[in-house]
């Protein structure tokens, strides 16, 4: 009997209960959004994403204007409570000494470790780069776990030649296993709609809705969607997200173009669905991060607890 999804099926509005008997889950009832208290809380946080090219050393060989400790610093002077690591500005062979290190200096500084966010594509076949990209993640799951880290973002991937729907089951099966490890070590894994098989909101919950683990969520970036409206995929993904991104922008009509964010709307969507938890800054703008990071955190403060 074949395992794939039909297409279709998959993406009908009640597609989850389709890729969970399609997976042999059909006595299962779909994963229902995460259980709030009735009233929201908010928390600030900035991602190293936002000076990812600070991270590296200058053209000219001048030394890189940011590390670990000092992006931490910096999330502490301009009053954030938390403080999202990406994993691509930590050093190529990091250990659990420099981990530890960095999780000493965030408490010392008062700043909550939010997060990480790592980079992995979990739709490759059957074979060695699937299985790479399972054990990055794992591992990262291990170092969340020195860091006190309670999240770490996630992606789904691409289809590599095949269905939507195998590269679906795949993700399924690779966020089952990986939240199993996730699960033990008290972390949350958090699925991005980045593109990919989880371009659009409603794919993107069908997944999510589908993996049998207490601790798969959404990572909701809020300027990852691009449709005729991305208020309306936020609203619909936001009561599954255990962590979120804030751009400050969004695309509308599936333009790559952008405009401003409505920063009211946006949290209001992240409010009613009873949304806990840290906002963390992820900037994308051209201009200098060191200008406008701090006018944007300006901008968010007063719409947070």
């Amino acid at each position: 009997m074949s395992t794939l999804l039909p297409r279709r099926r998959f993406l009908r509005a009640s597609a989850s209960i389709g890729v969970l008997a399609a997976l042999g889950h059909g006595s299962l009832r779909a994963v229902e959004p995460f259980a709030r208290s009735s009233r929201s809380r908010l928390r600030l946080s900035l991602a190293a994403y936002s000076f990812g090219d600070h991270f590296k050393p200058g053209k000219d060989g001048s030394p890189a204007r940011m590390d670990m400790k000092r992006f931490v610093d910096y999330c502490a002077d301009h009053g954030c409570g938390g403080a999202e690591l990406t994993s691509y500005y930590f050093p190529d062979r990091v250990d659990d000494a420099y981990l530890r290190e960095v999780r000493r200096h965030a408490h010392l500084r008062g700043v909550t470790v939010s997060g990480t966010a790592v980079g992995n594509d979990f739709c490759h076949p059957p074979g060695a780069k699937r299985s790479a990209e399972v054990s990055s993640v794992k591992e990262w799951i291990r170092k969340a776990a020195i860091l006190g880290a309670p999240h770490i973002r996630v992606f789904a991937g691409g289809t590599h030649g095949t269905s939507e729907a195998e590269a679906a089951r795949l993700t399924i099966e690779a966020l089952e296993e990986c939240g199993e490890e996730a699960g033990k070590a008290g972390i949350f894994l958090g699925v991005e709609n980045h593109g990919g098989i989880v371009r659009r909101a409603e794919s993107l919950v069908d997944i999510v809705k589908a993996v049998r683990s207490p601790w798969v969520g959404i990572n909701l970036d809020t300027g990852n969607f691009y449709s005729s409206d991305p208020y309306r995929e936020l609203a619909l993904c936001a009561p599954w997200a255990v962590n979120v991104q804030f751009k400050g922008k969004v695309h509308v009509g599936g333009k790559p173009a952008v405009e401003k964010a409505d920063y009211a709307r946006t949290f209001k969507i992240l409010r009613d669905a009873g949304y806990q938890e840290f906002v963390a800054l992820e900037y994308e703008f051209k201009e200098d991060p060191f200008v406008r990071v701090p006018q944007m955190l300006e901008e968010m403060r007063p719409l947070l607890d």
